[in-house]
């Protein structure tokens, strides 16, 4: 962990709470609607981190609600890692492509399984595309500029994967 002491799948959930208490499922919820276009978060991530940071003083449950549910809240020293955070450089990015990983190994597939996974592909990112799009849109006309941009980016990768998917190799 960084100087902060918070991982990246920490500092979001610092990030998501600065809006009001939220309970792991909102949280998660909340993630895939903010940041899902470029920053995935599994539910075990979540779960995994909630406990870790409340033990740190960075989060403080709230009392439980329906289903025994509880609602975190970031603390006023939750906000001074956060914000220490922010401050820190950059991890590298990492690209993880299954289908890049697959096409790799092209020489080991059949013309028919390279063109379904480019198929495949091709769904996903034209459907993501349009996601992104939208809720750009939506976020500048919410006025979150900073949230539109992130999502800007989002879009442009995956325009980009469909530009590469027109010349992938044995298409």
């Amino acid at each position: 962990m960084a100087e902060s002491g918070l991982n990246p799948t920490a500092a979001a959930l610092l990030g998501l709470l600065h809006e009001g208490p939220m309970t792991g499922g909102q949280l998660m919820s909340s993630a895939q609607r903010r940041l899902g276009p470029y920053w995935s978060m599994t539910r075990s991530q979540v779960y995994r981190e909630l406990p870790a940071l409340a033990e740190a003083g960075f989060v403080k449950l709230g009392k439980p609600g329906a289903r025994s549910s509880q609602p975190y809240s970031i603390t006023p020293a939750g906000k001074r890692a956060f914000v220490r955070w922010l401050g820190e450089p950059s991890s590298r990015e990492v690209l993880r492509s299954p289908l890049a990983l697959r096409v790799a190994f092209g020489a080991h597939q059949s013309a028919a399984q390279l063109q379904a996974a480019y198929t495949e592909a091709s769904e996903y990112h034209t459907a993501a595309l349009a996601e992104a799009r939208e809720q750009a849109k939506e976020s500048k006309k919410n006025g979150d500029d900073f949230g539109s941009a992130s999502l800007e980016l989002a879009a442009a990768y995956h325009r980009a994967a469909l530009a590469w998917l027109k010349n992938a190799p044995g298409k």
